[in-house]
């Protein structure tokens, strides 16, 4: 570690000796419970979620990841970004002690001359400085370990039924946290005629791409927002022959490079009313569906620089209006008509998102058909109908999954959803770096949930310890007229 570094780490426990002192666990213990929350993702969301639940006082809690070390989350595999496509100034994992933030660690490194110079924070430094905020705050994540099932038992505890290193065991949790990330809750949205051919021919954006393979092929990608155009940027600084990005749409739309002036995200309406979006979830049924819906009709905005990254290479062709109308395999080469255009590839990236379906998850295979999605609470009005929409899960204040028939699954509210799939709920992707304002939202939940479920206890602590005694020795010496007279 850096001399530099050693100073932050200094003044990291300092600002920890300053601040309130961090509690003891608080919750009971809880017979059979081997876990009272139990963190699926060990990335900057579930690492986040452990430090506050211990900054609470919640201290039984273990995180996992299914990745190997230093690869959990996107921003070491599949980001491919060059710069982050958000505001420098948003906070981030360190739940407002400043001397945890990324601006912190870069300003200790480089000098505040040169974070005032950043137009947007580097994925390379966000990745290094997310690995020293975990190392920092001691958050231990179980490696190598995948939930592979979720089975509520009689007393109230789930049971997660666990992977590791090719082993398979349970353990028990009071409360289950799914910090999983993008396409957790769901699957990769590929079109069919794409699926329909050879897997060694293709891969989506959310894959592991050996672009290495790619040098003098020629590549195609479909798509047209941000990750399509850092794919294709990656491909070609790769020494791809060639590649080929196809949009439906007749245009491009761009974010500018422009720092905000204030800590806003770039765009969205949490850019236009920074603080309000947390009450988003409070908002009508009706509201937050045509928030949803408008996104889905609005074409992609990606950065400049990204757009700048592939067009700067002759050698990379843009396809506007491209419809594609055929896509077949002739010995090593996939050929596509689109238009009237017929092209040869080698290879295909797909840029088209993700689709949201918890029945796809085998984890939730025993619960999801009691688990409410937006399709049974919320019938939209005519001409607003969003069948992918209706497939997210409906979830509560904590980000909790609700009971498709009330009383019929009460565990449900154990089960806090932090991913991607909460975006139609809360309005936010909680898997980007500006959805980090709401993890107060997720641990006052977790916190209150525990509390009131162990009542009894925590009442009897309140009421049967530290009363008020009387001991007139302490005073009787001193009480009036008995001094003033000299007794």
């Amino acid at each position: 570690m850096s001399e530099k570094l050693q100073q932050l780490q200094a003044d990291v426990a300092r600002a920890f000796r300053w601040s309130a002192v961090e509690p003891v666990n608080w919750v009971p213990d809880t017979a059979g419970a081997d876990h009272d929350v139990f963190i699926v993702g060990g990335g900057q969301n579930g690492v986040a979620i452990a430090y506050g639940l211990r900054r609470n006082g919640i201290g039984r809690v273990k995180v996992i990841d299914q990745a190997v070390p230093g690869e959990a989350g996107i921003w070491g595999t599949t980001a491919r970004m060059k710069l982050l496509r958000t505001s420098k100034f948003l906070p981030g994992p360190e739940l407002g002690n400043p001397a945890l933030s990324f601006r912190a660690w870069y300003e200790t490194q480089h000098g505040a001359a040169a974070f005032d110079a950043l137009v947007r924070i580097p994925r390379a430094d966000w990745a290094a400085y997310l690995a020293w905020f975990q190392r920092s705050v001691g958050v231990d994540v179980e490696y190598g370990t995948r939930l592979l099932e979720v089975e509520p038992l009689d007393n109230g505890l789930l049971r997660l039924h666990l992977e590791r290193d090719g082993r398979r065991h349970s353990e028990t949790s009071r409360k289950l946290v799914l910090a999983t990330g993008f396409n957790w809750a769901g699957e990769d949205n590929i079109p069919a005629e794409v699926r329909a051919l050879p897997k060694a021919l293709w891969a989506h954006t959310s894959e592991r791409i050996d672009f290495a393979r790619l040098r003098g092929k020629t590549v195609g990608v479909l798509g047209a927002g941000p990750s399509a155009f850092d794919a294709a940027g990656v491909a070609l600084e790769q020494g791809a022959a060639a590649v080929h990005l196809f949009n439906r749409r007749g245009e491009i739309l761009h974010q500018t490079n422009t720092p905000p002036a204030g800590p806003t995200t770039a765009t969205g309406p949490s850019a236009r009313y920074p603080g309000a979006m947390e009450h988003f979830f409070r908002l009508p049924d009706a509201v937050r569906w045509r928030h949803h819906l408008q996104q889905r009709d609005a074409p992609p905005s990606t950065p400049i620089d990204s757009i700048q990254r592939a067009t700067a290479f002759d050698n990379f062709h843009l396809h506007l209006k491209a419809v594609w109308k055929s896509a077949e395999v002739e010995g090593e080469k996939l050929h596509l008509r689109v238009g009237d255009t017929r092209l040869a590839l080698d290879y295909l990236i797909t840029a088209t998102g993700f689709r949201i379906d918890l029945g796809g998850r085998p984890e939730l295979a025993r619960i999801v058909d009691s688990i409410a999605l937006w399709g049974d609470r919320y019938r939209p009005p005519a001409g607003e109908e969003f069948p992918a929409a209706a497939r997210y899960p409906y979830l509560g204040e904590g980000f909790e999954f609700v009971e498709k028939t009330p009383g019929s699954a009460p565990y449900l509210a154990n089960i806090h959803c932090y991913n991607w799939s909460a975006a139609l709920s809360s309005g936010k992707n909680l898997s980007d770096v500006p959805s980090m304002p709401e993890l107060p939202r997720l641990l006052s939940a977790i916190s209150r949930g525990l509390f009131f479920a162990d009542l009894p206890q925590h009442a009897e602590r309140i009421t049967g310890h530290g009363q008020p005694v009387a001991d007139p020795s302490l005073y009787e010496h001193a009480v009036w007229p008995r001094r003033a007279q000299g007794v």
